[in-house]
């Protein structure tokens, strides 16, 4: 890598893996310059884009690609802790002919799936309540709840949440370097899922993909190919809504009003996922994408094979898109605008799936444990680092 003269004043990126508060940097970049050079975990240069306006731009312009931030010699945010080929998921699921059964099983509306969601957020508050406090929130419900949900989707069995589960905390680190651990987990995880797919007890997608193979239409797949889909729908929701609860709920915890709020009137939770989602800090990075050509950005011209971020918070507390935008505000007419979800031809697929999940795990948790507070000073949680997602390492609380 070809270091330039002016490297060192490159600012390094992500700027902070503390969840309680907006890092400082995100402003003052915002307000004097909107795409700006910073320098990726990986060492190289890439440009960060804060503002609402770019952010958007840069997401629904084709000439920014996703898919293409996993080839050779581009620059990198992080090394890989996936096959490259796998990056552009939902481009690859599309492609195969699988995107209508992925859709099918990603909608909240399917038959008892909102009944299900109910019955085991409220068993995990059983085991807390229980267990009596303190408790770790983010392992005794979030994570359990939502590996729960997508092996509920998948077809496959409960007890197989836990095994994939145990892969998640290195599959998205973000890392300068390959992972030794990275590779050795996505092998196994892609051989667990594949033997499910001859289970006679599977069933939901996975039940679904493995009955296509008896069908000459997709006689192009593979079984590494339909595990694929099923290992990285789990990987990749189960860290999205897990991570996204778990810092809403540090959101509420650390904003007493705002809970009390939610609590007192739960026809309000709603709209209130909305604007969690538009004021939370769970994106621990920026969303990459390639140049494939010049393009003007702003003021600034970014060249075809540079690398683009994205960064979502910048987008969702811009003024000049959200007024007042650190106010917490169910009423807000805009606040579905937000880029949480991202945007584009890579717009999350799942987003009703997640505010369903969410939704559901607050009305049970604020209504079953309405004294729900920290446990611990709010400086006094441990933030992960190199990670794609900002989630406290514990969420500890007492009722």
């Amino acid at each position: 890598m070809t270091t330039a003269p002016d490297a060192p004043s490159l600012p390094g990126f992500p700027f902070s893996w503390d969840g309680t508060r907006v890092p400082a940097e995100v402003e003052e970049l915002r307000a004097t310059a909107p795409v700006r050079r910073v320098r990726t975990i990986a060492g190289d240069e890439a440009w960060l884009v804060s503002s609402y306006e770019l952010c958007h731009q840069v997401l629904k312009d084709p000439r920014f690609s996703l898919k293409d931030t996993s080839a050779p010699g581009v620059p990198r945010q992080y090394a890989l802790t996936i096959p490259p080929e796998v990056v552009n998921n939902m481009g690859n699921i599309t492609g195969a002919g699988l995107r209508r059964a992925v859709m099918k099983a990603v909608n909240p509306k399917t038959p008892g799936l909102a009944e299900w969601l109910r019955a085991d957020a409220e068993r995990l508050v059983d085991r807390l309540v229980a267990d009596g406090p303190t408790a770790d929130l983010r392992g005794a419900f979030c994570e359990p709840y939502s590996a729960g949900m997508h092996c509920h989707l998948l077809g496959i069995p409960q007890t197989e949440g836990p095994a994939f589960l145990r892969s998640l905390d290195i599959a998205f680190m973000n890392s300068p370097c390959p992972i030794t651990g990275a590779r050795i987990n996505w092998d196994r995880d892609i051989a667990r899922m594949t033997a499910l797919l001859d289970d006679p007890a599977t069933h939901g997608l996975m039940g679904e993909l493995a009955a296509l193979r008896d069908d000459p239409d997709y006689a192009h797949l593979t079984d590494e190919m339909l595990a694929t889909v099923g290992v990285t729908l789990f990987g990749a929701g189960t860290v999205s809504t897990s991570g996204f609860l778990t810092m809403a709920l540090v959101y509420l915890l650390t904003h007493p009003g705002t809970l009390e709020l939610l609590r007192d009137r739960p026809e309000l939770i709603g709209p209130g996922v909305e604007e969690l989602l538009r004021v939370n800090l769970s994106i621990g990075d920026g969303l990459p994408r390639l140049a494939l050509e010049d393009v003007r950005l702003g003021d600034v011209d970014v060249r075809a094979g540079e690398l683009v971020l994205v960064l979502v918070e910048g987008a969702n507390l811009d003024p000049e898109k959200f007024p007042d935008p650190h106010r917490f505000d169910v009423r807000r007419d805009n606040t579905a605008d937000h880029l949480s979800f991202g945007g584009g031809a890579h717009y999350c697929p799942a987003t009703a799936l997640g505010r369903a999940h969410a939704r559901t795990a607050l009305e049970v948790l604020l209504a079953r444990l309405p004294g729900l507070a920290l446990a611990v000073p709010p400086g006094e949680l441990v933030w992960r680092t190199g990670f794609m997602k900002r989630i406290p390492e514990r969420l500890p609380v007492t009722w």
